[in-house]
């Protein structure tokens, strides 16, 4: 299945998957740097698809990943957003982010964050925005944390 197939049939399989909750709408789809997209549009349902800490959407993303490598797709790495939840977090991250790397700017001392490892990419990001900041992640499993640092000299 080449990529082309591989976003069609994630959206379809994404899109039987939500009509058991009784849900119809039009997914977007699209690729950005080998991870199939898919957005959903708001609904009435949102938190039950959303889930607590997210794991309801996380769970999708990680069947519908199992379900393509089964079929032999050329793409498997898959990013589920409904109504705009991991784009508004991601938002929220940065900005906390940001104000963590000020900090650090300030104060010269280390900050250690426990976040899940969507949230440590975002402040991977933020923090390359900056030449004199360093991010590391430390720690296994959900033990693992981002720390920001100054770059040492």
């Amino acid at each position: 299945m080449n990529q082309q197939e591989s976003i069609e049939y994630a959206k379809k399989y994404l899109a039987d998957l939500l009509s058991f909750f009784g849900i119809n709408v039009d997914i977007e789809a699209s690729m950005d740097e080998e991870v199939i997209e898919l957005s959903v549009p708001s609904t009435e349902i949102n938190s039950l698809l959303i889930g607590k800490n997210a794991e309801t959407l996380r769970s999708m993303q990680l069947i519908l990943s199992s379900v393509l490598r089964n079929q032999g797709a050329a793409v498997t790495r898959i990013n589920i957003d409904i109504a705009d939840y991991k784009k508004q977090r991601a938002e929220k991250v940065a900005k906390q982010a940001r104000e963590w790397i000020e900090e650090v700017l300030r104060t010269g001392d280390s900050h250690v964050a426990h976040l899940n490892a969507a949230d440590r990419r975002i402040v991977h990001h933020v923090a390359s925005e900056y030449p004199n900041i360093q991010t590391f992640s430390e720690g296994e499993g959900r033990d693992r944390k981002i720390i920001i640092a100054q770059q040492s000299s």
